[in-house]
């Protein structure tokens, strides 16, 4: 069984994106980064989509926007351990809160700290 279909599907992602994004929108860290700081729904989107394929869902994200590419699609953005550090913040508020088992648990936070890890462009940036 995939982590997708562990989870109870679509409707987990769409929480924990939701959850994540509430702590993006007032961190005066992150928030900078987006270029539709007023309006997160298209990031939201993506985010949510790439997480329901990645964990196994509907292959949605990439029929819609090609391979994920993560470091290429970040690049344009200066990403340093601050900026992962805040990120972690609130991905992993929404994990803690919403992951119905510790292995869910264990598993989304190995990959986040990986995936969010992977995204840093500039060490030691300070902005």
């Amino acid at each position: 069984m995939s982590l997708f279909e562990e989870v109870g599907g679509s409707q987990f992602f769409d929480r924990l994106v939701d959850r994540f994004y509430e702590g993006v929108a007032t961190d005066d860290v992150l928030l900078p980064l987006y270029p539709e700081q007023s309006d997160l729904s298209g990031a939201k989107e993506r985010l949510t989509l790439f997480l329901q394929q990645y964990w196994g869902g509907p292959t949605t994200y990439s029929d819609e926007r090609g391979h994920p590419r993560l470091r290429q699609r970040h690049f344009p953005f200066v990403i340093g351990e601050r900026e992962r550090d805040r990120w972690m913040v609130h991905m992993m508020a929404a994990v803690d809160e919403l992951s119905p088992n510790e292995t869910v648990h264990q598993q989304l936070t190995e990959y986040m700290t990986m995936a969010s890890t992977a995204m840093i462009n500039s060490p030691g940036a300070t902005i």
